[in-house]
């Protein structure tokens, strides 16, 4: 069974320093590498490496970097059919500062990210997706349209509601899954500080739900990933690895999760696949480019 995915498509500027810089500072760059990326175009890419046919739907600019990205994505193993260019609009871009440490600074830019309308979701077949998947850096009645329309053919929802929007709450009753971390959450939920302990995750968690079945997911960082329903929560505990990029590894949380319940996987199962992908993936530099695959997963969790 399929993902598809509707997201941002970018150019990510990837420049390392030292030490990231504090409001007002200049610091030196070490390096400054060019990759694909976009939350979107990372989530598709990480779940087409894990194995699901994987069809991504967005916009890039036509006369920029767009039709290239769009023909690295196809390499990876994307179905990039749904992707427009669009003519005198330029590409997304993130401007991305990665510290020693691996910790991540990020501005993005739109661009053509912006242009897909629900005009665009409504033209589009969807018949045989079993997990749609969204997150908020494209238009947020795109996704609506596109969330309406899965819903009358009985696929399942993913919304990864980053960044934290206030258009995006809105998103959260036609949403089967929501997937946040700490900060986005404590946003939604209107809380003074960033929950820690699982019970403080599930009690902000369970005030975003409007349904009982619906299911919110909250990564964690190095402690790993909370999973809660109405009557149940549970921690799977982050794996010790030694981070040299964290950037995109949320996405890659999200794609593997959405890859693993496309073939109907146990989600204790998928979560935990996915939290071993995403592990994997700060390992690499860049992020589409450090999604790993089945193969790496498995063996990682096999050692």
């Amino acid at each position: 069974m399929s993902v598809f995915v509707l997201g941002s498509i970018n150019l990510d500027a990837v420049a390392r320093v030292d030490d990231l810089p504090r409001p007002g500072e200049t610091v030196a760059g070490l390096s400054l590498e060019l990759f694909p990326g976009g939350k979107g175009a990372n989530q598709a890419v990480a779940a087409a490496r894990m194995g699901a046919p994987t069809r991504l739907m967005g916009a890039v600019g036509k006369e920029d970097s767009g039709p290239n990205l769009k023909a690295t994505l196809a390499g990876y193993g994307v179905q990039v059919s749904d992707v427009f260019e669009l003519k005198g609009t330029p590409t997304g871009q993130a401007h991305v500062w990665v510290g020693s440490g691996g910790e991540n600074m990020i501005v993005v830019t739109s661009g053509a990210n912006a242009a897909v309308t629900p005009q665009h979701v409504a033209a589009t077949a969807l018949e045989g997706q079993r997990v749609l998947l969204s997150q908020l850096e494209s238009p947020a009645q795109a996704i609506e349209a596109l969330f309406r329309a899965g819903a009358a053919k009985g696929a399942l929802r993913i919304l990864n509601a980053a960044p934290a929007l206030p258009q995006g709450a809105a998103l959260f009753p036609l949403t089967d899954i929501l997937i946040l971390n700490q900060t986005e959450l404590a946003t939604y939920a209107k809380l003074d500080a960033e929950p820690a302990k699982l019970e403080e995750v599930s009690r902000a968690s369970r005030k975003l739900m409007s349904r009982p079945d619906q299911i919110v997911i909250v990564t964690l960082g190095a402690a790993g990933v909370a999973c809660i329903r109405r009557d149940e929560a549970f921690l799977i505990e982050g794996r010790k690895v030694k981070a040299i990029d964290t950037t995109g590894a949320g996405d890659c949380f999200c794609g593997a999760l959405a890859s693993a319940l496309a073939i109907s996987m146990d989600l204790r199962e998928a979560v935990e696949l996915a939290n071993a992908a995403a592990a994997l993936s700060v390992q690499k530099s860049g992020a589409a480019p450090s999604m790993p695959s089945k193969r790496e997963v498995e063996a990682f969790l096999e050692g």
